[in-house]
């Protein structure tokens, strides 16, 4: 490949994502391709002290600021690993981007949204996916997955992470090219093998 490829995997807490993001690194090395793992936000380097202020840090954090931290976060990640490596025609896999603020900010805060993908665009530089794959479950079973050892964003609560969820659904709706949804209360292998038919079709 002479230009990389971008791939971003979304969903709420516990649907799994993080699983089948490395499935589908192992199955792409296995075909030979070179890949980049990565996430967001907490990316190396300066991600990873950005994730902690916005996971752990203890007292109060406005939504603005909130939105903000992850919107500095992408900017240097975006700069200094995701653009590098395309030109290398690496095959980029992160754990969450773009579409976590609009769902989490937009639809789970209250943000306006417009104005959270103006940011967006801003922070990435116009950059986009070429696919987002969302993976959707319902919040009693995401919850249950999570566990009981919460981080702050983990916290947020049920009705919460039903604005979220509703939120991924419809950026779906409305970018049906792009952003792709599978059910991900199906078995890990099952979805492992809708997650290959999407990324082979690239």
């Amino acid at each position: 490949m002479k230009q990389g490829l971008f791939i971003t995997f979304e969903g709420a807490d516990g649907c799994g994502k993080t699983t089948q993001i490395e499935l589908i690194d192992n199955y792409l090395r296995s075909k030979g391709y070179e890949t980049v793992l990565t996430r967001e936000p907490g990316a190396k380097g300066l991600g990873t002290k950005l994730r902690e202020i916005l996971l752990h840090y203890e007292g109060e954090v406005s939504p603005n600021c909130e939105s903000f931290l992850f919107l500095a976060d992408r900017a240097q990640h975006v700069d200094c690993i995701i653009k590098p490596a395309l030109k290398e025609g690496k095959i980029i896999l992160c754990d969450r981007h773009t579409d976590s603020t609009v769902a989490y900010q937009g639809y789970g805060r209250g943000i306006n949204i417009e104005e959270i993908k103006h940011l967006n665009n801003l922070a990435t530089s116009g950059l986009k996916p070429d696919l987002t794959i969302v993976f959707d479950v319902d919040i009693e079973t995401s919850m249950s997955r999570v566990g009981k050892e919460k981080d702050r964003m983990e916290s947020s609560g049920v009705d919460f992470f039903n604005k979220v969820r509703n939120g991924y659904l419809d950026i779906a709706k409305k970018e049906p090219e792009r952003v792709k949804v599978i059910n991900s209360s199906d078995t890990i292998e099952n979805i492992h093998k809708k997650v290959v038919e999407l990324v082979e079709k690239l």
